[in-house]
């Protein structure tokens, strides 16, 4: 069995993460909402429609958590560590755009519980219940 390593899409997401860090240690900047901004408004269409709702809802939602780049992703963040984050289907070629919530998200529940959530046109309710989940993994 042989090995290929990784796709140019996750050494792309690499190379962001590694710039990503390398601003970070040159001093954040006082405010990466613009950037995060900037990274949505350069999405497809429909990832770009999915990536503002969910800004729109963690802002309202969990104004505490600070907007961020992660990996070339729209993130939010806590206290410096990413909670959740926005992946559109585009970045890794995927069927659908995901809402994924990293280990330091207060989403714990018993054994087993979702970490990611693909999304393809939220209704009202699927919007309550992103609310909610980001509330909840804000603690």
């Amino acid at each position: 069995m042989s090995h290929e390593g990784f796709t140019p899409e996750e050494r792309a997401a690499m190379k962001e993460r590694a710039s990503e860090l390398k601003a970070t240690r040159r001093g954040a900047k006082a405010d990466p909402e613009p950037e995060v901004l900037a990274k949505i408004a350069e999405m497809p269409d429909a990832d770009r429609a999915l990536a503002e709702r969910i800004h729109e809802i963690v802002r309202k939602r969990a104004p505490e958590l600070t907007p961020r780049l992660w990996y070339g992703m729209p993130a939010y963040a806590k206290n410096g560590k990413v909670l959740c984050f926005f992946q559109s289907a585009q970045k890794f070629k995927s069927k659908y755009a995901t809402l994924g919530f990293s280990d330091e998200a207060a989403l714990d529940d018993g054994t087993m519980w979702p970490t990611a959530y693909a999304l393809t046109k939220p209704t009202a309710a699927d919007e309550e219940r992103v609310g909610a989940l980001i509330e909840k993994a804000a603690g």
